[in-house]
């Protein structure tokens, strides 16, 4: 059993600071929330915080932890005028490039970036063309150690091997939707992760392959994780080849619902909003990396019932993720306030809750212990109307102090409970050996 002693919680939605606060943790459950707690639980570890702030996990709603090791890549990129040419000259050389160990790496790195600027949880979307089989494994492996929450799944796709190309996708989703299964009875640790059924777009995933996923989805109860219109060229090619929009396309082979996570949308219409918001699925908005694409911007933001912060593969650093989405909106003119990101960064644990079918989100009995600590000194008052504010314009990732995931302290006081330099430096080896790869390619 875990005590913290005198911290300052912070709830995301409905906003709520409150201070001299104690969390009782035992197993991967919050117990108790109140002043003084020490008498009611005597044998308890405690863990003083001195007034640092104690606040729900961070979730990374949408990522590529494939990409950890492409960070100042250094292999022959040609030229990449528009968002399909980046697709084929940079993102589609990197996955093919992926085996085993790099893919290992690569993840196991990410995992521990993510813990170390504050997530408790990713939800993963990956890519491995010439490693499909037992990929997810992989990765599930990297979470593990780690520490971190986790979910993942594979982009089923034809854009390499055609029909045999997406049934090993979907099979490799499958299987590792059964290989969770079947270890629901272990320990808190080997259940950190969950899974969706991956798929990378509509404009690469023909009837055939929705057809698939569909049948999985009936098998497994997972829910779909897939890109859809982050460039024009995917609602156009939809149009082209099957006289509907994405949306539609996945509806009509009943892929939507409440489990469903769409990443992008930056071009959907006002008809395919309303189909995700009458499943109730879920945007994952990706400010950065669209900017970074220069894909567009997502004008449509407000009318999303559930919308939840990612970054595809920039990182996992959620502070920061924030502030752009924020800023980003308000040079396009929108009309949201901080508080509208902070809600979305809230979103991520109702992602988790939908998928992990436990509680998620908030500071108070029964709710699962994934949190995340900063000892953040405000030179202004810190109150529950201004918490969004102090996101946007003050709050980030260096006042991380420690993280709390399954009740577990995965990382404390700056600090991860094992040697992670080894692990960097066998990385940056597979890092270069897998820019070479690209090279062949």
């Amino acid at each position: 059993m875990l005590l913290l002693k005198n911290a300052t919680l912070v709830n995301f939605y409905p906003a709520r600071i409150v201070e001299n606060s104690d969390i009782a943790i035992d197993g991967d459950k919050i117990i108790a929330v109140g002043r003084d707690l020490s008498a009611d639980y005597p044998d308890a570890q405690r863990k003083p915080l001195y007034g640092k702030l104690v606040m729900p996990g961070l979730v990374c709603a949408h990522n590529h932890f494939y990409s950890g090791l492409s960070r100042g890549i250094l292999a022959p990129i040609p030229p990449c005028p528009d968002f399909i040419s980046t697709l084929k000259n940079l993102w589609w050389r990197l996955d093919r490039a992926l085996d085993e160990e790099s893919l290992y790496y690569s993840g196991l790195i990410c995992s521990l970036e993510a813990i170390r600027h504050g997530c408790t949880a990713v939800i993963d979307h990956h890519a491995s063309p010439n490693f499909i089989r037992g990929s997810l494994a992989i990765l599930r492996r990297g979470f593990i150690e780690a520490g971190l929450r986790g979910m993942t799944c594979f982009e089923t796709t034809d854009r390499n091997g055609g029909l045999q190309e997406l049934e090993a996708g979907v099979r490799e989703n499958i299987d590792f939707a059964r290989l969770i299964d079947s270890r629901r009875d272990d320990s808190p640790e080997e259940r950190l992760v969950e899974c969706h059924l991956g798929a990378h777009a509509p404009f690469t995933v023909p009837d055939a392959g929705l057809k698939m996923l569909a049948k999985a989805k009936r098998e497994t109860g997972r829910g779909l994780h897939i890109h859809v219109a982050e460039d024009r060229y995917d609602v156009s090619h939809s149009h082209d080849k099957y006289g509907m929009d994405p949306i539609a396309r996945l509806e009509k082979f009943g892929l939507l619902d409440e489990k469903t996570l769409i990443a992008h949308a930056l071009w959907l219409s006002a008809d395919e909003i309303a189909l995700l918001n009458r499943h109730r699925a879920c945007l994952a908005h990706n400010a950065r990396s669209n900017m970074n694409n220069h894909v567009g911007y997502n004008h449509q933001l407000p009318d999303y019932q559930l919308a939840a912060l990612g970054t595809d593969g920039i990182g996992a650093d959620m502070f920061e993720e924030l502030k752009f989405a924020y800023f980003k909106h308000r040079d396009a003119g929108g009309p949201l306030w901080p508080d509208s990101f902070l809600r979305m960064l809230h979103n991520g644990n109702i992602l988790l809750e939908r998928n992990f079918a436990q509680p998620f989100g908030q500071l108070a009995a029964g709710y699962t212990a994934d949190l995340t600590i900063c000892d953040y000194v405000s030179p202004t008052p810190l109150r529950a109307e201004n918490l969004a504010g102090h996101f946007a314009f003050g709050l980030n990732s260096a006042s991380v102090h420690s993280v709390i995931i399954a009740g577990r302290l995965v990382y404390e006081d700056r600090q991860f409970p094992f040697e992670v330099e080894p692990i960097y430096v066998r990385a940056r080896k597979a890092a270069a050996r897998l820019w070479q790869n690209m090279a062949t390619l």
